[in-house]
């Protein structure tokens, strides 16, 4: 469709109110599109929404926040000012660690600060810490416009000089090597090697598996940084939601779509409480496996996308506990004793290790009004394999058990009695709330050398009008990736 041709009554409809979903909306509906989101919860969000509970707030899924510009292009698109909708301050440090033979490390926003806090504490030379990151940032700079910034399926995606100049390098992105090995070449100290092996997780990967290529991750944090939005995560998608109100955008909560409607090789619309809504457009945030079973069994899946390897979902206790804690800071991160053999459960026997490596985020620290005086919000997570028929009640008491241990242990003090209260959400609840297949929290994995390529496009390669926005699509899962899955949708319909 023309610009020109584009008014309210050319129509989109959205199905799911995630990130992706919501960034989609909004920026359809600045190019003069009629926009209806349809959700089956009643409330926006989808993993970056928000749970409450006895004077405790926590964010239901992400937790770090990078890349805010993407966040801002949004808002800029609709010729809105951010600054109306939301603020976030820059955090240092980034994360604290935790190993078990005492070591504490701060992972500071400064590569050179950084360096030298690994270089006091473990004794890796700085040298070896700022090269990687160095590394890093060139591997980003070298596959940012192929992977993530453009559509990965088009073949005018190809046809620009920083792409083809990123082709002609694709040998030094390190596809051949696993990231462990990676890390190994390069750090002497297994602590060091641990630490980088960690950044496989953000998008569900085994860093024992996955290409080396994954070093790009820890770019954000240590090159551009990492942020703490004033109300939390929850506030991104919040910000979101009323940005989509403001644009004229509406919301039917409550509100399952039963089928996406195709005519000949169109997307014609969405059943809806046995209604059929006509549209020009259609929008799935919901997960693509999803989206083709449930929605449209009649057409022909992708098999691949179907069939392939899931990526890790998440085990997460939202805890409020009735004090602080001074030597914890808003990420944190107690790691496995063997981390080989975690990822041997996770990614083999598809079960938890019984020493699993375990993230802390206390959004309190930050924002105080997210636990009641005295008190603090902890968002408790360990990495699980997605759903394939485990029993999940006695992971999930084993697993609790095991992290009550491990923490008590390094902090030095019974955790247990300080719990006032507690949510859980395991793979099951996350596959319910959130329509992700198997609880998978990345949709497919991404241990393949390929497997950025074999992700599912932002758009039906045989049903014209039909596009997928999210993390089980490409560029993947996460915030920042959802954000850009909502600007390429945005390109190829504009």
């Amino acid at each position: 469709m023309k610009k020109s041709e584009k008014n309210n009554q050319s129509t989109v409809l959205v199905i799911g109110s995630g990130v992706g979903g919501l960034a989609t909306a909004a920026r359809l509906a600045a190019r003069g599109y009629k926009v209806t989101v349809f959700e089956q919860n009643s409330h926006y969000g989808g993993k970056v929404s928000k749970i409450e509970k006895d004077g405790y707030l926590w964010g239901f899924g992400a937790s770090l926040f990078t890349f805010p510009e993407l966040l801002d292009q949004v808002f800029t698109m609709c010729s809105k000012n951010p600054n109306d909708y939301y603020h976030y301050t820059r955090i240092d440090p980034i994360c604290r660690y935790f190993y078990p033979d005492g070591t504490r490390l701060e992972a500071h926003a400064e590569p050179a600060k950084f360096a030298a806090e690994l270089e006091m504490k473990t004794g890796e030379p700085q040298t070896h810490t700022l090269k990687y990151l160095k590394d890093s940032e060139q591997v980003y700079e070298m596959t940012k416009d192929i992977f993530l910034f453009q559509s990965l399926h088009k073949l005018s995606t190809y046809m620009n000089q920083q792409v083809l100049r990123s082709l002609f390098n694709f040998g030094k992105i390190g596809i051949f090597k696993s990231l462990n090995q990676k890390n190994e070449d390069q750090f002497d100290d297994p602590r060091v090697v641990q630490l980088f092996n960690r950044y496989a997780t953000y998008n569900g990967s085994d860093p024992y598996i996955a290409p080396s290529t994954l070093r790009v991750i820890s770019h954000p944090e240590y090159g551009k940084g990492a942020y703490f939005l004033d109300g939390g995560m929850p506030d991104l998608t919040r910000s979101l939601y009323e940005l989509c109100v403001d644009m004229g955008v509406q919301f039917e909560f409550n509100t399952k779509v039963e089928s996406i409607l195709v005519s000949g090789a169109s997307a014609a619309g969405l059943t809806v409480n046995n209604n059929e809504l006509k549209a020009d457009i259609v929008v799935s945030n919901m997960d693509v496996v999803y989206t083709y079973q449930k929605l449209m069994p009649d057409q022909q899946a992708p098999q691949h996308i179907i069939e392939g390897d899931k990526s890790t979902s998440a085990l997460i206790f939202y805890w409020g506990l009735n004090a602080t804690f001074p030597q914890l800071e808003l990420h944190n991160i107690f790691f496995s004793g063997d981390y080989r053999a975690e990822f041997d459960y996770l990614s083999d026997k598809k079960l938890v290790y019984q020493d699993p490596t375990v993230y802390i985020y206390i959004s309190s620290k930050k924002q105080k009004s997210h636990a009641p005086d005295g008190c603090e919000n902890w968002f408790v997570l360990i990495n699980v394999p997605h759903d394939s028929g485990q029993d999940w009640d006695q992971i999930i008491a084993d697993a609790r058990s095991n992290i009550l241990a491990k923490l008590s242990k390094e902090l030095g003090i019974d955790i247990g009695p300080y719990i006032q209260c507690e949510t859980i959400n395991d793979p099951r609840t996350i596959q319910s709330k959130t329509q992700s297949y198997l609880g998978a929290l990345y949709g497919n994995s991404s241990n393949d050398v390929l497997s950025a390529f074999l992700r599912h496009p932002n758009f039906s390669p045989r049903i014209k009008g039909l596009y997928f926005a999210g993390g089980s699509v490409h560029p993947g899962g996460g915030v920042p990736l959802c954000l850009l899955s909502a600007k390429i949708i945005d390109e190829l319909v504009g």
